[in-house]
C-alpha cells in the first residue's frame, strides 16, 4: 500500500490504498503541498506505535495539534487494524481551503527542526537514567528477566518506544547507479589486499591497547598492595585500610566521573552495543575517538584500584571502535579524513572490520587467537563468510603476537633485556605446567559442576538484571540531573570501600593454615612439611601470610624440606587482583591450599559484588570475574572429592585426575558457558588461557551441561541485556509462542506482519514533495514506484531518508518538470551517472553521511522548500540514487522465510508486492521482532474465521468473473 503518487500531468494524485479499494483524488498544483500535509495528518491512525525510525509513524507527533478544515473531507473511523482511514476532497474544496491550510501550517513547519540523526524526533539517551514509568510486570514475571530462551522477551508500551526510536542500518551499500559508478573508478587492483593490510593495522593498534592496558593495570595494583601490605605487616590494620581506600578512591572516582561527564556510552563492557551494531542496529556514540580515550582510562583505573570486575569486556568493545576507525581513516571528532582505502568506506567494510576488532580485543585480552576469532562468530557478528574468517583470523594473529611479544618483553614497562623471546608466564595467562589423564569417573563431577554452573549463572543473569532495573529506577525518581549524576560517580566508590575494608580486614577471620605435603611417593599428608622432591603435593610459595608467622626453614633431608611457616587462605585469595586469585585456583597438585571455609566465603562475596560492581557507570567487564566465580565453586567440589577418596597426587595413577585445581578449571568454564552461553568459544578460550589441552572433553561437557540448564532459565546476558537497552535484535532463527504453542512460521505469510499503507515517492518527485516528508515523518526510507506504459505502477527499489536530505542539498538536482527525463540504458547513449557529473554528489559523499552536521541549516532549507510555492514545479529524478537490487518478496511469501532472508542479508527493509509488482507493505526490523509478530499473529488467529468467510467470497467472485 502507499500514499503519494504522482500523474504525468500538471497535476498531483495522492492514494490510501486499502485491503478493501483505494479512492484518489487530484489536488490542483498551488495547493498541493498543503494537502500532503492534511494527507499526512489523516493518515497517523493508520500506522502502528513501533514506527518511528523504519516505516510505521505516529503522525501526530510530526504535525502537532493540526486541525484540518472541518468538512474539506470524509473519513471512515478506524475499528481495526485491517481498516484504512480513506479521505476524498474535490478540487474547488481544495482550492478553497488552500490559503486557510497553508496558514495553519506553516507554524508547525516552523517548529520542526531536524536533530543530527535526521529526525525531528531525538535518538535514546542514556540509558541508564531511563527508566519506563509503565512497567507493572511482577518480580519473577515470565518474558522480563527471568525468560527461557524460548520465551519472547516482554515489553512495555514506554519500552516500546524507545525500541522503535533506534535506526536501523544495511549490511551491503546500496546498488545505485551512483554506487555502480563509484565502483567503476576504483578499479580491480589491490582490492583484495588493501583488505589485508587493513586487518593488520587493526590487529596491531588492537595488540599494543591490550599491552598497554595489561601493563597499567598491573602497576597500579601492585602499588595499592605494596603499600598496604608494609601497614599490615606493622599490624596498623586502620592505617591499611585507610590508605588503601584513600588510594582507590582516587582511580574509582576518576573513573566514574569521565565517564557520566564526557561519554555515558563506554560504561560498562560495550559488548552489548556492539552486537546490536553488528545485527544492524545504530546505537548512538559507540564508536567515537572520545568513546576509546574514556574507555581505556576508566577501565584502567577501575581493574586496577581493585574492583571487582575485568578488562576483557572493555578491550572487545575498544577492539571494535578500533576496527571502526583505522579502517575509515577518517575521524569526525579528529577532524582527519585521510584519502587512504576510500574504497573501503562503506556499511559491508566497515562492519566486517569493526567484527574483526571485536575479535582482535578476545584474542589480545585472552591470548587467545582462535578464541576470539570464534566469540566474533558466535556471539557478536551477525554475517559471516569462508574470507572473512581467514581475514578475521590474521587479525587476531597479528594481534596476539603484537600483546605477546610485548609482553614478554617488557615487565611493568621495564625492559628485561629478550625482546622477541615469548614468555610462556608472560603471553599464556593462567599457564597449566602439568597436565592429567582423564578418566570415565571424571565425568560424574564434571555434569554436577554443569548443573551447578547453569543454576548460578542464570541466578547471575536475573540478579544482575534486577540490580540495573533498580539502579535505573531509583536514578529516574530523581529529578536533579547533578544528583544523579553524583550518585552515579559514588556507587562504584561505595563498592571499592566495601571490597578493601573486607580485603584488610576479613583474613582475621580465617587462623593461620600450615604448609602441608607428602613425604614419599604416597602416604599420608605430612603438615609443617613444605615440599618433597618424591611426590608434587605442595603449597605456593607466594601465598599471604598476613598476620600469620613466616617462620624459617627448620631441617631438611635429601628430598624434604621442612618449615614453620604458615598462610592465610582469604588474604592469598583476596590480595592483589582477580587474574592473581584464579590462577592460584587454577594451580595443580595444591590439593590442600585451600579449604571449604575460604572458598564458599569468597564464592558468596563476589558473586555479589561481581554482580553489582558490572552495572555501575565505568567501564568494566565480567569475564574474568565469571572465571573467578566458576573456580571457587569448581575448586570446592573438588576439595569434596579429595575429602571423600583421599589426597591422589601421584604423577600417573587411576586416581591421578581428582585434582582441586582441574575441577577448578572446569568450573570456571561452566559458569563463563552458563552466563554467556557460548559454548565453541568459552572451550577454545579455556584451552588457550591454560595451555592444557587434555582438560578439553570435561570442559566441553560442562560447557554443554550449564548451556542447556542456563537456557531453561534466562537469555544469555549480553542478548538479556540487549532486552534491558530496547536495542532491537534479531536471533538467528525466529521464536514465536502464542498459548505456550510454538509458531511454525512456514504457516503464515509477510502480509500478515507488514505494514501498511506505505509512503512511496515516483522516481521523479518534486522538491516540495521530499521535503514535506523529511519534516513530517520519521521514514528510514521510502520505496520508489515506477509508471508502466500502461499507465499501473511498478516497484522500482529504494532510497533512504539521509540519502533524500543529501539530494535536496544539491539544488544542481533541481529540474523543471517539463525537463526530459535522461535514459538510465546502458547501451542508449551515456547513463545519467555519466551526464553532468559534476551537478552530481559522488557516492562517497551520498553515503558516508550517517548525521547531519547542520541540522538547523538544514531544517530551515527543507521548511523553505515545502512552504515556497516555486519549489513545488521543480523535480528531482530518484532513478540513479535509488537502491535497484533491494529486495522484494510477494504478500504471500512465508514469514518464516522472509525472516531468514531479513536477518541473513542485513535488510533494512523489505518490500512487500502483490502480483503486479504494485507495492503492499513494507517489512522492517521491528516487524519481525518476537514480541511484535506474537501481537500480529495472535489478533490474526482470532480474526481467523472472518478471514476465511472472505478468502471464500473472493473465490467464488473470482471464479464467477473468469472467463474460460
Amino acid at each position: 500500500m502507499h500514499i503519494l503518487g504522482r500523474t504525468p500531468s500538471q497535476a498531483l494524485t495522492y492514494r490510501i490504498v486499502s485491503g478493501q479499494g483505494a479512492v484518489d483524488s487530484t489536488f490542483l498544483d498551488e495547493s498541493r503541498q498543503e494537502k500532503i500535509k492534511l494527507l499526512l495528518f489523516k493518515a497517523r491512525s493508520t500506522f502502528s506505535l513501533f514506527n518511528c525510525d523504519f516505516r510505521k509513524v505516529k503522525m501526530s507527533a510530526f504535525i502537532g495539534d493540526m486541525t484540518p478544515e472541518a468538512g474539506n473531507e470524509t473519513q471512515t473511523d478506524e475499528s481495526g487494524p485491517d481498516q484504512e482511514n480513506i479521505i476524498t476532497e474535490t478540487q474547488e474544496d481544495s482550492a478553497s481551503s488552500s490559503q486557510q491550510t497553508n496558514e495553519s501550517l506553516r507554524p508547525n513547519l516552523r517548529h520542526r527542526m531536524l536533530q543530527k540523526t535526521g529526525l525531528s524526533e531525538p535518538q535514546p539517551k542514556d540509558d541508564t537514567i531511563e527508566y519506563p514509568a509503565d512497567d507493572e510486570y511482577g518480580l519473577f514475571e515470565q518474558g522480563r528477566d527471568y525468560e527461557p530462551v524460548y520465551v519472547t522477551h516482554k515489553y512495555t508500551k514506554e519500552e516500546q518506544r524507545t525500541l522503535s526510536s533506534f535506526e536501523s542500518v544495511d549490511y551491503l551499500p546500496p546498488h545505485s547507479e551512483i554506487y555502480k559508478q563509484w565502483l567503476k573508478n576504483q578499479g580491480p587492483l589491490g582490492y583484495n589486499l588493501g583488505r589485508w593490510v587493513i586487518m593488520g593495522l587493526i590487529g596491531f593498534f588492537v595488540g599494543m591497547i591490550g599491552f598497554l592496558l595489561h601493563d597499567l593495570i598491573e602497576e597500579i595494583a601492585h602499588l595499592k598492595w605494596h603499600l598496604t601490605r608494609q601497614f599490615i605487616d606493622d599490624n596498623d590494620f586502620a592505617l591499611a585500610c585507610v590508605v588503601a581506600i584513600a588510594y582507590s578512591l582516587v582511580f574509582i572516582i576518576f573513573s566514574s566521573f569521565i565517564v557520566v561527564f564526557l561519554r555515558p556510552s563506554a560504561a560498562g563492557s560495550g559488548i552489548p552495543e556492539v552486537t546490536g551494531f553488528l545485527n544492524g542496529t545504530m546505537v548512538r556514540h559507540i564508536f567515537n575517538v572520545k568513546t576509546l580515550a574514556v574507555k581505556f582510562f576508566s577501565c584502567v583505573a577501575a581493574v586496577g584500584c581493585g574492583l571487582p570486575v575485568g578488562p576483557e569486556g572493555p578491550m572487545i568493545h575498544m577492539g571494535a571502535l578500533v576496527g571502526a576507525g583505522v579502517s575509515q581513516f577518517q575521524s569526525e571528532t579528529l577532524r582527519i579524513n585521510l584519502p587512504i582505502f576510500e574504497r573501503f568506506r562503506t556499511s559491508e567494510d566497515r562492519r566486517n572490520f569493526i567484527s574483526a576488532g571485536a575479535a582482535a580485543g578476545v584474542a589480545s585480552a585472552f591470548g587467545s587467537p582462535v578464541g576470539g576469532l570464534l566469540f566474533s562468530m558466535e556471539e557478536v557478528s551477525s554475517f559471516w563468510t569462508t574470507t572473512l574468517s581467514w581475514q578475521i583470523f590474521f587479525c587476531c594473529m597479528i594481534s596476539t603476537f603484537t600483546t605477546d611479544l610485548f609482553n614478554s618483553a617488557f615487565a611493568g614497562f621495564k625492559f628485561t633485556g629478550a625482546f622477541g623471546q615469548f614468555k610462556t608466564t608472560r603471553y599464556i595467562l593462567f599457564n597449566i605446567e602439568r597436565g592429567i589423564d582423564v578418566n570415565i569417573l571424571m565425568f560424574i563431577p564434571t555434569i554436577i559442576i554443569g548443573l551447578i554452573g547453569g543454576l548460578l549463572g542464570a541466578v547471575f543473569t536475573i540478579l544482575h538484571l534486577k540490580m540495573t532495573r533498580g539502579r535505573k529506577r531509583f536514578l529516574a525518581n530523581i529529578k536533579s540531573e547533578w544528583l544523579q549524576k553524583l550518585l552515579r560517580i559514588f556507587e562504584p566508590a561505595v563498592i571499592i570501600i566495601i571490597v578493601t575494608i573486607l580485603s584488610v580486614y576479613l583474613p582475621q577471620a580465617f587462623g593461620c593454615t600450615k604448609f602441608t605435603c607428602i613425604e614419599g611417593v604416597s602416604g599420608d599428608v605430612s603438615v609443617n612439611c613444605m615440599n618433597d622432591t618424591r611426590n608434587p603435593l605442595h603449597v605456593e610459595s607466594t601465598v599471604e601470610t598476613y598476620t600469620c608467622k613466616k617462620g624459617i626453614i627448620t631441617g631438611s633431608t635429601n628430598t624434604t624440606i621442612y618449615t614453620n611457616s604458615t598462610y592465610n587462605e582469604m588474604a592469598t585469595l583476596m590480595f592483589g587482583t582477580l587474574e592473581n586469585a584464579v590462577k592460584r585456583l587454577f594451580s595443580r597438585d595444591t590439593h590442600l591450599q585451600f579449604g571449604f571455609g575460604s572458598l564458599l566465603t569468597m564464592l558468596v562475596i563476589y558473586f555479589l559484588l561481581i554482580c553489582w560492581a558490572t552495572g555501575t557507570s565505568v567501564a568494566s567487564g565480567a569475564l574474568v570475574p565469571m572465571l573467578l566465580v566458576g573456580g571457587l565453586y569448581g575448586r570446592a567440589v573438588g576439595l569434596l572429592m579429595t575429602y571423600m577418596f583421599g589426597v591422589h597426587s601421584e604423577d600417573f595413577g587411576y586416581w591421578a585426575w581428582m585434582d582441586p585445581g582441574v575441577f577448578s578449571l572446569i568450573g570456571a568454564a561452566s559458569f563463563f558457558g552458563g552466563v554467556t552461553r557460548l559454548a565453541l568459544a568459552v572451550t577454545v578460550i579455556m584451552m588457550e588461557l591454560t595451555n592444557d589441552v587434555q582438560i578439553l572433553l570435561p570442559v566441553m561437557v560442562s560447557v554443554m551441561v550449564a548451556k542447556w540448564v542456563g537456557d531453561f532459565f534466562t537469555h544469555p546476558i549480553y542478548h538479556a541485556l540487549l532486552e534491558l537497552k530496547c536495542i532491537p535484535l534479531l536471533d538467528p532463527e525466529p521464536r514465536v509462542r502464542i498459548d505456550k504453542q510454538q509458531l511454525n512460521l512456514d504457516l503464515y505469510k509477510a502480509g500478515d506482519i507488514m505494514s501498511s499503507p506505505v509512503i512511496t515517492v515516483q522516481t521523479r518527485e518534486s522538491v516540495s514533495v521530499l521535503s514535506t516528508l523529511i519534516l513530517n515523518t520519521t521514514h528510514g526510507g521510502f520505496p520508489v514506484i515506477s509508471k508502466n506504459t500502461d499507465g499501473s505502477e511498478s516497484f522500482f527499489g529504494i532510497i533512504t531518508r539521509m540519502e533524500v536530505i543529501v539530494l535536496l542539498k544539491n539544488d544542481a538536482l533541481f529540474k523543471p518538470e517539463n525537463d526530459s527525463e535522461e535514459s538510465l540504458e546502458e547501451d542508449g547513449g551515456p547513463s545519467w551517472v555519466e551526464y553532468n557529473q559534476k551537478d552530481l554528489p559522488s557516492f562517497k559523499e551520498l553515503l558516508n553521511v550517517h548525521k547531519l552536521t547542520d541540522p538547523h541549516d538544514t531544517s530551515v532549507m527543507l521548511h523553505k522548500y515545502a512552504s515556497d510555492p516555486r519549489y513545488s514545479s521543480l523535480y528531482i529524478d530518484l532513478k540513479m540514487f535509488a537502491n535497484q537490487s533491494a529486495l522484494s518478496i510477494p504478500e504471500k511469501f512465508s514469514l518464516q522465510r522472509t525472516y531468514i532472508i531479513f536477518r541473513t542479508l542485513g535488510l533494512r527493509h523489505l518490500t512487500v508486492v502483490d502480483c503486479r509488482n504494485s507495492v503492499k507493505g513494507v517489512i522492517t526490523r521491528k516487524d519481525l521482532m518476537g514480541f511484535y509478530m506474537e501481537e500480529r499473529l495472535e489478533e490474526k488467529m482470532k480474526r481467523r474465521p472472518t478471514l476465511e468467510l472472505d478468502d471464500l467470497q473472493n473465490r467464488g467472485t473470482d471464479s464467477a468473473n473468469h472467463v474460460v
